[in-house]
C-alpha cells in the first residue's frame, strides 16, 4: 500500500509563513515596546528633575563619613539644610546606603566611599570603577540630570579617572568640580618627571567633558607642600585640564589650616566651596585659566 502525500497549495503555505512571522515579531516587539516606553519615562523624569546633588569622594584611608563635620559646618554657618547621603561600595560591587535625601532638598550632599580605600594607582583605577557603579545606581534611584563634584586628595584622582573612562556627558551634565590637595603626580615634586598615572591622565584628557569648570585647591605650609602633597604635584593638573575644559582655576591656600588633612576645615576653603560649588548658579566663573593665592 502506497502512502500518498498531499501537496499543500502555495497560497496556503505562504499564509502559514506570514502567521509565524507575525507571531515571532510580536514576541520580539512587545518587550521592546515596554522597554522603550520605560526608557522614555525615565529620561522624561530625569529631564524634569530639579535635583542637583553635590557628589563627594574622600581621599585614601577615609570613609564615607569623612565630610560629616563639613556638611554640619556649612548648614550652621550659612543657615542651610542640606541632606547628607553616604554610600559605601564594597569589594564585591554591592553598595551600603546611610542617610537620606529630604523632600524638597534640591542640593543634597552625597558621599561615595569605598571598603577598599587604600592608596596607589591600581586602587585608584579600581575605586573609579566602583564609583561608576555607585553613580549609575544614584542616577537610577534619583533621576537627576546634573550635578557638581568634590574630591579631597585622592578623591580628585578618582574623579579624573572616572571622567576619562566612565562618564558620559551625553547622558548627564557635570556643572563644576572642586578638589583639595589632589596629587596628580603623586609625591613627585618635579613636574618634568611624570608618574605613570600623570602620563595616562594626559593621554586620555580628550575624554574629559569640555564644558566643565574646575577649581583645584592646593595648600602650603611653606610654599612647597601641604605637609603631604607637594604643591608641584597639585599644579601638575594643568597638564590634564588646561585648554581641555571650559574653565580651570588653581587656588593656593596658605596660613592656618592649610595642611593636607585640615584644609576642609579651613574657613577660607569653606567660603570658596560654598561660593563656587554649593551656590554655583550664582557664581561668576573665572577666565579659562586662572591662578590665585588666598592667605588665611
Amino acid at each position: 500500500m502506497k502512502t500518498k502525500f498531499i501537496k499543500q497549495p502555495a497560497s496556503k503555505k505562504g499564509f502559514k509563513t506570514i502567521i509565524w512571522l507575525f507571531i515571532i515579531l510580536t514576541i520580539v516587539a512587545i518587550p521592546s515596546y515596554f522597554s522603550t516606553k520605560n526608557d522614555i519615562k525615565t529620561l522624561a523624569g530625569r529631564y524634569n528633575s530639579p535635583l542637583s546633588p553635590i557628589i563627594m569622594i574622600p581621599g585614601s584611608s577615609a570613609s564615607a563619613t569623612r565630610f560629616e563635620d563639613l556638611v554640619g559646618t556649612i548648614n550652621k554657618k550659612f543657615d542651610e539644610h542640606h541632606s547628607l547621603l553616604e554610600l559605601t561600595v564594597h569589594k564585591n560591587d554591592t553598595i551600603t546606603y546611610k542617610g537620606s535625601i529630604k523632600n524638597n532638598d534640591n542640593r543634597p550632599f552625597i558621599v561615595v566611599g569605598f571598603e577598599n580605600n587604600k592608596d596607589g594607582y591600581s586602587n585608584i583605577k579600581q575605586q573609579a570603577r566602583w564609583f561608576s557603579i555607585a553613580f549609575n545606581d544614584l542616577m537610577s534611584r534619583y533621576k537627576f540630570n546634573n550635578f557638581d563634584g568634590f574630591g579631597h586628595s585622592n578623591g580628585g584622582l578618582i574623579w579624573t579617572y572616572y571622567l576619562e573612562h566612565y562618564f558620559d556627558s551625553n547622558d548627564i551634565n557635570m556643572n563644576r568640580m572642586m578638589t583639595v590637595g589632589t596629587p596628580y603626580n603623586f609625591e613627585e615634586r618635579n613636574q618634568s618627571k611624570r608618574t605613570q598615572m600623570l602620563s595616562d591622565f594626559e593621554k586620555n584628557k580628550s575624554k574629559l567633558p569640555t564644558d566643565l569648570t574646575y577649581y583645584s585647591i592646593a595648600g602650603t605650609k611653606a610654599y612647597t607642600d601641604d605637609g603631604i602633597v607637594p604643591i608641584g604635584s597639585v599644579e601638575a593638573g594643568k597638564y590634564i585640564f588646561e585648554g581641555q575644559i571650559n574653565h580651570y582655576t588653581l587656588i593656593t591656600l596658605t596660613g592656618k589650616n592649610a595642611q593636607h588633612s585640615d584644609m576642609i576645615d579651613n574657613p577660607q576653603f569653606i567660603s570658596l566651596f560654598h561660593q563656587y560649588i554649593i551656590n554655583d548658579k550664582n557664581a561668576t566663573p573665572p577666565n579659562k585659566t586662572d591662578r590665585r593665592s588666598v592667605n588665611k
